[in-house]
């Protein structure tokens, strides 16, 4: 698995406490290829879970999504290599801000709307930016960010979800945009945006009525497609849009 990260290569996972934030450090924990897993959650790991107990797990409680959690994040690693970035954070809706996917053009909202974008594409990139330190250098790099298919705009036939699918274009096009960069600053860059598929998390539990058994994943599952699919992507691959079963996502 990641054949292209060395030996004790260090992994960084942003949204350790959701889904498949959890599954890829389970996944990771089970590779003797790893060295040490950095996991982070704005909210406290759940005690009782025991791949939080590993002693290769390094634990960062912080807000990513502010720049104070950020800073906090940069400081922990202190400039040190990271081989392996990964983003599991995202929102799709949000009872406290009262936010749901808008169905009609009439359902945006200036204030729902900013908050969708910040999460989803704004952090990402600004995390990124944080630990350039991190990733910079010549050391082999993965960075790979979850998108959405519906942040496709050449897949986009049937509307809707405004804020979400105009949140995971741009989140494609600033990853896209700083793989350039981070070419030039490592040489052994790979950036990528991954679609997980729908997978049973908490993100798409209100929705998942609609969805057949079959195309309903668990966390385990898409973790392990994702893990694949990185696995066979190469420096050539940078700023690309990969499914969970390893095909490309047109723009």
């Amino acid at each position: 698995m990641l054949s292209h990260l060395p030996e004790n290569f260090t992994a960084v996972v942003i949204g350790a406490n959701g889904g498949i934030g959890n599954a890829i450090i389970k996944r990771l924990l089970a590779d003797t290829h790893v060295g040490n897993v950095v996991a982070v959650s704005r909210s406290p790991l759940a005690s009782q879970d025991p791949s939080f107990q590993d002693a290769s797990v390094e634990v960062a409680n912080v807000d990513i999504t502010t720049q104070s959690g950020r800073e906090a994040l940069c400081q922990q690693l202190n400039g040190r290599p990271v081989h392996l970035l990964f983003n599991a954070i995202g929102t799709l809706h949000d009872v406290a801000r009262n936010i749901q996917p808008e169905k009609r053009l009439e359902q945006l909202d200036e204030t729902s709307f900013a908050h969708v974008m910040h999460v989803n594409a704004a952090t990402p990139a600004l995390l990124i930016a944080a630990l350039k330190s991190s990733l910079q250098g010549k050391h082999p790099a993965i960075i790979a960010s979850l998108s959405a298919r519906v942040g496709s705009i050449g897949d986009n036939g049937h509307g809707g979800w405004y804020s979400y699918r105009a949140s995971k274009a741009a989140h494609n096009m600033l990853m896209k945009t700083l793989s350039i960069e981070l070419t030039r600053l490592n040489k052994q860059s790979i950036v990528l945006c991954l679609h997980p598929g729908t997978t049973d998390t908490a993100l798409s539990k209100p929705f998942q009525a609609s969805v057949p058994n079959e195309k309903l994943f668990t966390p385990d599952f898409v973790a392990e497609q994702l893990l694949e699919v990185m696995s066979k992507r190469t420096p050539e691959d940078t700023g690309s849009f990969w499914d969970w079963a390893g095909k490309p996502i047109e723009w």
